[in-house]
């Protein structure tokens, strides 16, 4: 390799030549010129460009691309970690790359579920046996053997040969029912209907009353319904750090690995062998509130005869991103999320919504090149592994925790983007304003002449924007980890092929969707919600709206407890909250006047904006919920008893539901440090709002 020696001395020495010189500054100022006038399309955000393509983003959508993308995307079914995932993940990886946006992967190497083996069948009082099919198609050439049998990941493997009982939903209300009709479950096998409650929680009530295995199928479903039995979320092998190829795992048989999951066995089971095991079913009648038609619940005469065999698997799971930079702020994202992978062939759950997500991305690239680039980054997130208990997306936050801190806008997620009419959605408070405005722009896709917030609001009297204290999507590591300002939007709910082999392109095309413009109303709308947040000066949140909501909040506690707890410190940090509310709202509506580019305008909008953004953060608590430390959110977590009333504030919940286990004193203390913990959250969401020391 030759070398080249510069001489320092002569270099600082030398004195250029006049005609050098000229030049150099002829070529400076050609550079400049160009730099100036042709170096780049794009054009300037004004409120008016912003509207521009905010109706080109809305005109150039199309039910057919949708119903297109769907299509690909449901020709086989694709489990995480499967060889057929992967499929999927190539398809919406090209369409990034296709789109021109960057892309990339990130894997992770986790703890998944697989089954290998199960049987059951019916010993009938009469001496007849009944082999009961495992299978939506047992007596159809339809070719299934890419379907994963029916099962409950995490289940573990076992056996039952026992009587049966109905134990309608499987709450602790429910079996309190049995037990004053005399009715015991130990040693049974159990047959529950699916509601709301948790799989997992089902199964855990079973067991600890004593059951050796549950079986669990929907009334208004079609063929099984698989799910997950894990509790929490993540990776079981690496709870609260992202489980990276060589990084830390836990042994299977670790403490804290066996606790997620249950001791006994389950299943789903199909309507119709649920309803040939209960008519078989003695015993006491059925308690008048369960509101079913079964002779008696058991247990028997009928006995079971239950097999599982499964297996726990480390494999890969891929999230993919393409990303949009930002133009004048690159350093702060908006996410738009789905998951990609489904338990079968996935085309309302989860693959409805990465359609919308990979239309969005084409009318994106769209505008780019009628010269559009967003004011911050956009970044489209297709998470893998969420079926399991939100793998993908929570391994991803748990690495990027500190990056999503100080940087993330908010995560805009669609699971399910259509399941049926009726448009849904979750949101944390100070969204709630551009929620309604953005559905004022989108026609409703069942009514003609109408926008969908005309439509939402002529159905629920009120807006009806629910909150995500939930964990049952890849929003729940961003809200209740991360504390990231999030929404969650979806058409319809409780379909009937929820889960199953039914879930394909053609019952879409069928009964979901026919025309796809559902599909195109959950698009404008996510993709509007995007654009406002990526390309607003002033970042459209209002905390007004949070401090409303917590004020309601406090309005039902006080119904709930007695005089001896205080809601005082409450009242006092949501006030302060109100205030430093009133204050940014005022704010923002002087700087958005002011149409200057200035330094000293730019530079007071970033700082109004950091400041809307890490707000929401200030809800967060480093010690997290008793016993659930993962969760971190004060405001929006899931209760640990599901029978909880409060679907806000879960460590009050948590307190409150425990109090029956201690003495008055000591469940006073405890409700009354859980109302101080949330009031200091409140107060430090206030204090970073104001953006001021103490």
């Amino acid at each position: 390799m030759a070398e080249t020696v510069w001489n320092a001395n002569n270099m600082v020495t030398s004195k250029p030549s006049p005609i050098f010189t000229f030049l150099l500054v002829l070529i400076l100022c050609i550079l400049g010129f160009y730099t100036l006038h042709y170096s780049h399309p794009t054009q300037h955000l004004n409120p008016q460009n912003g509207l521009r393509f905010r109706q080109t983003f809305l005109s150039s959508a199309t039910n057919y691309t949708l119903a297109n993308y769907l299509r690909a995307l449901t020709r086989h079914p694709h489990l995480a970690g499967t060889t057929p995932s992967l499929d999927t993940i190539h398809y919406v990886l090209s369409q990034f790359n296709d789109l021109g946006f960057q892309t990339h992967t990130a894997q992770y190497r986790t703890l998944l579920s697989y089954p290998t083996h199960s049987s059951l069948s019916a010993h009938f009082s009469n001496a007849t046996v009944l082999d009961l099919p495992l299978t939506e198609f047992p007596n159809s050439n339809k070719n299934d053997e890419e379907v994963v049998q029916p099962y409950h990941a995490y289940s573990p493997s076992g056996s039952a040969h026992a009587k049966a009982v109905f134990v309608n939903y499987g709450t602790d209300e429910d079996y309190r029912a049995l037990g004053l009709l005399g009715v015991s479950v130990k040693g049974c096998v159990v047959i529950a209907r699916r509601r709301d409650l948790g799989r997992g929680i089902v199964v855990q009530k079973a067991e600890a009353n004593g059951a050796l295995a549950v079986l669990m199928y929907t009334e208004s479903g079609l063929g099984f319904e698989r799910g997950t039995v894990m509790r929490g979320v993540g990776d079981p092998l690496s709870p609260g750090w992202a489980g990276v190829e060589g990084g830390e795992k836990l042994n299977l048989d670790d403490e804290k690995v066996l606790k997620r999951f249950p001791k006994i066995p389950s299943m789903p089971l199909s309507v119709k062998a649920a309803e040939l095991i209960l008519a078989s079913l003695g015993g006491a009648p059925a308690p008048q509130q369960w509101r079913v038609k079964v002779r008696g619940v058991g247990p028997g005469p009928t006995i079971l005869n239950f097999t599982y065999q499964g297996e726990k698997k480390v494999e890969t799971i891929h999230n993919v991103f393409g990303v949009i930079r930002g133009m004048e702020e690159p350093d702060r994202y908006v996410l738009l999320g789905n998951h990609r992978d489904a338990w079968t062939y996935g085309a309302v759950d989860p693959n409805s919504g990465t359609a919308a997500l990979l239309d969005i991305a084409r009318r994106y690239a769209l505008m780019m090149r009628l010269g559009w680039q967003p004011r911050r980054t956009i970044i489209l997130c297709s998470w893998d592994a969420e079926e399991f208990g939100m793998i993908g997306s929570t391994e991803w936050v748990e690495q990027n925790l500190v990056n999503l801190g100080s940087k993330a806008i908010a995560y805009l997620n669609v699971d399910c983007a259509v399941q049926g009419p009726g448009f849904f959605v979750g949101a944390t408070p100070q969204l709630d304003n551009l929620l309604l405005e953005v559905t004022k722009k989108v026609n409703d896709p069942d009514s003609e002449g109408v926008t969908v917030y005309e439509k939402w609001t002529a159905t629920n009297a009120s807006k009806n924007i629910q909150r995500l204290s939930g964990v049952d999507s890849d929003f729940a590591p961003f809200v209740q980890h991360a504390g990231v300002p999030s929404v969650d939007i979806y058409y319809g709910r409780d379909f009937p092929v929820y889960h199953t082999a039914y879930d394909s392109y053609e019952w879409m095309k069928n009964y979901g969707d026919p025309l796809f413009q559902r599909h195109v109303a959950v698009a404008g709308i996510w993709g509007l919600l995007a654009l406002r947040l990526a390309d607003d000066s002033i970042l459209p949140f209002n905390y007004l709206s949070y401090a409303e909501q917590l004020q309601s909040y406090k309005g039902v506690l006080s119904n709930l407890l007695d005089g001896n707890v205080s809601l005082h410190p409450l009242t006092t940090s949501i006030q302060e909250l109100a205030s430093a509310a009133k204050e940014a709202e005022d704010e923002a509506k002087i700087l958005r006047q002011q149409e200057t580019t200035g330094d000293s305008v730019v530079l007071k909008k970033r700082a109004l904006n950091d400041r809307l953004m890490l707000a929401e953060r200030g809800f967060l608590d480093v010690d997290g919920l008793q016993g659930r430390q993962w969760f971190k959110h004060l405001i929006y977590g899931p209760p640990g008893d599901y029978e909880s009333k409060l679907v806000f504030f879960p460590g009050v919940a948590d307190a409150i539901s425990q109090s029956a286990r201690m003495s008055r004193k000591e469940s006073q203390a405890a409700v009354q440090h859980e109302i101080w913990r949330v009031a200091r959250a409140i107060q430090r969401a206030a204090r970073a709002l104001k953006g001021e020391l103490t």
